[in-house]
């Protein structure tokens, strides 16, 4: 292991940290400078040099390395990896033991302990997300622990070393025996075809299993489903499951109408009975507006930066203007599914858009319900930035 290097924090930083706020961040430290590789474990220390905390450096968008214990008897090495993900798959037991979910979180990052590192399952196969070059320094112990806890057919894995957060384009197979993809796995009893080894995003996204749950179980049938950004179309699969008289999807990404078509065909439906369009979303909200489209049941749930040749979005500047595009295309008395994935901003700020972009329409609304990440997504308790899904429900009142 890399020998520790002693940071101390700057008076005004050490209370948050004692706390128990685990990201390290520049401006918080007196010697910065003291940190030259990636990978480097450092004991933190106050300004009066009495022990906070130990961990790893490592840079990422947010921010330059992670503390990952509190006990100053506590070495960063095989074992402590060991214990960690042994706990956080204990705590997944009940998932285990679900014959119609078999896809889901067994680590999630700092809210298990390790941040820049989450690990899932997809069946008998795992996929490793490695958040920095720090964090991957430890890969052959986070490796060996997986691997001794679980015996996983397969390991793949995704380096997102890019201080954006952005994928590194590299061989994602890992260890075992390589899958036969699409890999088909199951959310609340609806197939889902995932590839684990194909870029960036591997065909769902684990975080929504409860709404698309919601969504198939109270809000979908007989409603016409309007799914934007929607990537490989589970949310529209799981609104024709609930009964949907209609689903429309739409993506700007060619592929999109492949994926999409798979996940209907693995489902039993028909994809030439729903509608799959490969559009610029912002385009089709002006088409839809010209047209008089409208649809009882909106999925809005964009990236947070998102760009296209014409448009470029942001959803801590822009999510206002795309919600008032949405609820154009929304009938009265329809409901609108509004979620983000956007960090820099709370569930209290999320509803302030909600409320300027009804305000603005000269409308009123109801919020029905709203979601945050899943059981299997647990965050910090000091860390509030990591409970970023903010997911609502909002019915578009019919106008006066």
């Amino acid at each position: 292991m890399t020998k520790e290097i002693r940071l101390q924090v700057q008076k005004n930083h050490e209370k948050k940290y004692k706390k128990g706020y685990p990201l390290l961040s520049k401006e918080a430290l007196i010697n910065p400078e003291s940190i030259y590789k990636e990978g480097s474990l450092f004991q933190l220390l106050d300004s009066e040099g009495n022990f906070i905390g130990r961990g790893y450096y490592g840079l990422q968008n947010k921010g330059m390395g992670w503390v990952l214990t509190h006990k100053e008897k506590d070495a960063i090495d095989h074992l402590f990896f060991q214990r960690k993900i042994a706990a956080a798959i204990n705590k997944r037991s009940p998932f285990y033991h679900r014959e119609d979910t078999t896809a889901f979180r067994i680590f999630n990052g700092e809210g298990d302990g390790i941040g820049g590192l989450t690990i899932d399952s997809y069946g008998e196969y795992y996929l490793i997300n490695w958040y920095s070059l720090g964090i991957y320094r430890f890969r052959e112990e986070i490796l060996s622990a997986l691997n001794l806890l679980i015996q996983p057919q397969g390991v793949y894995e995704k380096k997102r070393f890019d201080q954006q957060g952005q994928y590194v384009e590299d061989e994602d197979f890992a260890s075992g025996t390589p899958a036969d993809f699409p890999l088909r796995v199951k959310e609340n009893g609806v197939n889902i075809e995932v590839n684990l080894n194909d870029g960036a995003m591997t065909g769902v996204f684990l975080d929504q299993r409860e709404v698309r749950k919601k969504l198939r179980d109270q809000y979908a049938k007989g409603k016409t489903l309007l799914n934007t950004f929607s990537y490989t179309g589970v949310f529209s699969v799981f609104g024709a499951l609930g009964g949907a008289k209609h689903t429309t999807s739409v993506d700007l990404a060619k592929r999109s109408l492949e994926l999409t078509r798979a996940q209907f065909l693995a489902n039993g439906i028909d994809p030439e009975t729903q509608e799959i369009r490969v559009e610029d979303v912002f385009n089709f909200f002006d088409y839809g507006l010209k047209q008089g489209l409208k649809y009882d049941l909106v999925v809005l749930d964009p990236p947070s930066f998102a760009r296209s040749k014409k448009h470029t979005f942001s959803a801590k500047k822009d999510y206002t203007g795309l919600l008032k595009s949405a609820i154009d295309l929304t009938e009265d008395q329809g409901v609108i599914l509004a979620s983000t994935n956007c960090a820099t901003f709370d569930m209290k700020t999320f509803k302030g858009f909600v409320s300027k972009a009804f305000k603005e329409k000269q409308l009123t609304f109801k919020i029905l319900e709203e979601h945050t990440l899943p059981k299997d997504f647990p965050t910090h308790p000091s860390f509030p930035e990591g409970d970023y899904l903010k997911v609502l429900f909002i019915k578009k009142e019919t106008n006066p």
